[in-house]
């Protein structure tokens, strides 16, 4: 099987010598043509396209609105940001995810803390979330605002996780950078079913691209409105969120501090063109998966495990090595991949392990499940202009090195 029906302006060749990547964009004549036609129109930013993408992400999660923003760390911090995250508070996220997860907090001047993974999903643990919560409880010190991460584009356990966040009054934000596309419990991923605000990120290597953005959606016009003013400097030109009357149709104000975190409309057309090819990007990058599953299935090796409740968009396709079973480290195997031609990646470093959050007091040991999957893991490429030919090259060398 070979990529959804497009025509792509540049279909990576797979051949002997060249790097395949863990992931990439995968564009067409149309979006180059919405790019052009951004260029000649009378907007390059903060015009009409901007307000029509936002409208196609909504609409497809079948959330009340959405905003778009300059990339998936802008969408976290100014999302944070609208739940009143402050010096003082905490986040919760997971160890196994980007570190702008936990990052967002930190902008705020706020505190972060970890709740460790599942060992089958890799997603945050629900069983590890209950019993933090019960602990900390008595402490006094719960959490302000939780940060599920959808990993490799499976959606965690939101229900359960709602229910321990409700109980306690905590609110959640949904890290669905890898998500879009992906469904949990018959739902879009994004709909907010669970949470109060979720993100998606747009950079090159996930499922659909703006080049770079991201986007905050959520049910909450409170929330909506909110997130209007922090994305652009605080300012509004409402004269109903004036403070005084308003000097004329000039006028603006600012009312907080907000941030340029803005989208621009050539970005915004590229990123409306890719919805239009999203349940195919997510189609083949399932039968992708499932060929993984097949092709892997006699080697020492772990494949991703999926969750009955979800439908998984395959951001991600990660496997675990069976290092008992092998006579070479994840490092070596790595290497060798790579000598070959085969770009795997490795999806996470556990945030708790990065220098910056070993001077906040985080050490070795403290989420031993995430620590010990990322001693195993790789990603293998895995994108929508991924062929079978590509796959099967893919296969046939890490069988070589495990050999």
């Amino acid at each position: 099987m070979n990529p959804p029906e497009i025509t792509p302006v540049a279909h990576w060749q797979s051949v002997a010598g060249h790097l395949l990547p863990y992931g990439r964009q995968l564009l067409d004549e149309a979006d180059i043509h919405a790019v052009v036609s951004a260029l000649r129109s009378d907007w390059l930013t903060q015009g009409p396209t901007i307000e029509r993408f936002e409208r196609r992400v909504a609409d497809y999660c079948g959330v009340k609105y959405a905003v778009a923003v300059a990339n998936g760390t802008a969408a976290l911090h100014i999302a944070a940001a609208a739940l009143d995250l402050k010096p003082g508070d905490r986040l919760w996220t997971s160890p196994n995810t980007f570190v702008a997860s936990a990052n967002c907090a930190r902008y705020l001047g706020a505190d972060v803390d970890f709740v460790d993974i599942d060992p089958r999903t890799y997603n945050l643990s629900v069983a590890r979330l209950e019993e933090k919560l019960s602990a900390t409880a008595k402490s006094g010190r719960l959490p302000k605002v939780l940060v599920p991460v959808h990993f490799a584009g499976q959606s965690c356990e939101m229900e359960a996780i709602a229910t321990l966040a409700k109980r306690h009054g905590i609110r959640i934000l949904e890290d669905a950078a890898h998500a879009i596309g992906a469904g949990y419990l018959g739902r879009p991923v994004g709909s907010c079913a669970h949470s109060d605000l979720a993100i998606f990120s747009f950079h090159p290597v996930k499922i659909v691209t703006t080049a770079e953005g991201g986007m905050v959606v959520t049910n909450c016009a409170t929330l909506h409105e909110r997130l209007l003013l922090l994305r652009n400097h605080g300012i509004t030109r409402d004269p109903k969120l004036m403070e005084g009357e308003s000097h004329g149709p000039w006028y603006y104000q600012q009312t907080e501090l907000g941030w340029n975190h803005r989208l621009t409309d050539l970005q915004a057309a590229l990123g409306e063109c890719q919805m239009n090819k999203l349940d195919a990007f997510v189609a083949r990058r399932r039968a992708i998966a499932r060929r993984y599953d097949e092709l892997l299935r006699d080697l020492p090796l772990t494949t991703p495990w999926q969750h009955p409740n979800t439908a998984n968009a395959w951001h991600l396709y990660v496997i675990r090595l069976r290092l008992d079973r092998i006579k070479k480290t994840r490092r070596q195997v790595v290497e060798e991949l790579r000598a070959a031609g085969i770009g795997v990646q490795i999806h996470y470093i556990p945030v708790h392990t990065q220098p910056y959050y070993r001077r906040l007091g985080f050490k070795d040991g403290d989420f031993p499940e995430a620590e010990k999957y990322y001693a195993e893991t790789i990603s293998l490429p895995m994108f929508a202009g991924l062929t079978d030919g590509d796959q099967e090259r893919v296969v046939e060398t890490l069988k070589g090195v495990l050999r």
